[in-house]
């Protein structure tokens, strides 16, 4: 086996080592599409470096025209998975223009007026501006991990990869004719710096893709699925770091609780399908209400919580009484006409040295307040509010 033979068979080998390994991922992620083009650019790479390079002699280099196409559909697939992976829009029909356009250059360039160089340039060129589509609409999102930022400069360096090097390598070493190609220095570059650009790029996207998988499997574990919202665990979480947050910064925050009034009457009197009907009725009607630095989680049967970040009590309570109110439009037509359910809702303002424990407690006494005097209403904390605790086990069925 000779040394140029295993050079041809390195990047087809590792091509499809990878199109096998995000196949496997695609498996267990198969509502992620874009894994499955990752995976599928990877297979179109391989096939391109076996038909230029394994694959037998054509008359008139035909062989090159389905293997550079191969390499611009690879680009075309490996670029619109990196942007549907950050939910970006795929230009499919600039990108499809593109692989068309090389199509016909390449016939050209082959068949009616061979010029190696000029079909060199033009390859490189197609796939450059493919690359740039993705870092230019990659640049502006936010990063929120380093392998995000690791995406988008691999996608730079693929950019400069095209741009660049085959105008710095003729000027070194040029070749005029097909005979000297794969024997060239060119070609030669081409083998390495593809098999390190394609490690770079699979290696980072898989780190991506395990970084969504697990970001999947924390929501899972802290998300409520009856109500769609945070479960306590994922609330206490996520709220507590709001409020440290906040509190580094002197930023006030409010905590509210809600609570659906007579829910136990509710199981009781219609059956635990219609009260879990409610709970996801009014856990949708609180995920329609939220604004940007507001947290909610179902806390516990029928308790719901809500994080208000940098509010003040006029603003807490106004929106606590449009969730109030508004509860009864939302739940029109979707309940059995006869129920009729209720929220009360306690709030509290934090203070500087406040701990979410202490703003869930003093919400909760709010809330029984609200119980106390008739339901269906909202309360504040006030001092005077903590021997509500003591009525808590009297309501412990409202």
């Amino acid at each position: 086996m000779s040394s140029q033979f295993v050079i041809a068979m390195l990047n087809p080998t590792i091509g499809m080592l990878f199109a096998a390994a995000f196949f496997l991922l695609w498996t267990n992620q198969r509502g992620q599409a874009y894994i499955l083009m990752i995976a599928a650019s990877y297979v179109t790479s391989s096939v391109g470096f076996l038909i230029q390079d394994v694959g037998p002699d054509f008359a008139n280099e035909f062989e090159r025209i389905p293997a550079n196409t191969c390499f611009l559909v690879t680009g075309y697939l490996l670029i619109g998975g990196v942007l549907k992976r950050y939910g970006l829009p795929v230009p499919h029909a600039l990108m499809a223009g593109i692989v068309a356009a090389g199509a016909a250059g390449l016939c050209w360039f082959v068949l009616l007026r061979p010029d190696l160089t000029a079909r060199v340039f033009m390859v490189n060129f197609l796939l450059g501006c493919i690359a740039l589509i993705a870092a230019v609409k990659l640049y502006p999102i936010e990063k929120r991990h380093l392998v995000d930022r690791l995406v988008f400069w691999v996608t730079v360096l693929c950019v400069l990869n095209f741009f660049l090097r085959p105008a710095l390598i003729m000027l070194v070493d040029g070749f005029n004719d097909f005979d000297n190609f794969q024997q060239s220095f060119y070609w030669t570059t081409v083998q390495f710096t593809q098999v390190m650009i394609s490690l770079l790029f699979a290696l980072t996207l898989m780190v991506a893709i395990a970084l969504d998988l697990i970001g999947d499997l924390r929501h899972e574990a802290n998300t409520d699925d009856l109500s769609g919202l945070l479960n306590r665990r994922g609330f206490e979480q996520e709220a507590g770091k709001a409020l440290k947050a906040g509190r580094a910064q002197g930023r006030p925050a409010c905590l509210m609780i809600a609570d659906l009034d007579h829910f136990k009457a509710i199981n009781d009197t219609y059956g635990h399908a219609v009260g879990d009907r409610t709970i996801d009725l009014f856990g949708k009607h609180v995920a329609a209400s939220l604004e940007p630095g507001m947290i909610a989680g179902r806390i516990g049967g029928e308790e719901f919580a809500i994080f208000i970040a940098d509010a003040e009590l006029g603003a807490a309570r106004r929106l606590a009484e449009t969730l109030r109110v508004r509860f009864a439009e939302h739940i029109a037509g979707k309940l059995p006409p006869s129920l009729k359910p209720t929220t009360s809702i306690g709030l509290c303002v934090s203070a500087t040295e406040s701990e979410l424990y202490d703003l869930m407690r003093k919400a909760d006494e709010a809330l029984y307040q609200a119980k106390r005097l008739g339901r269906n209403q909202v309360q504040a904390f006030t001092p005077r509010d903590s021997g509500a605790l003591a009525a808590k086990q009297a309501l412990a069925g409202a």
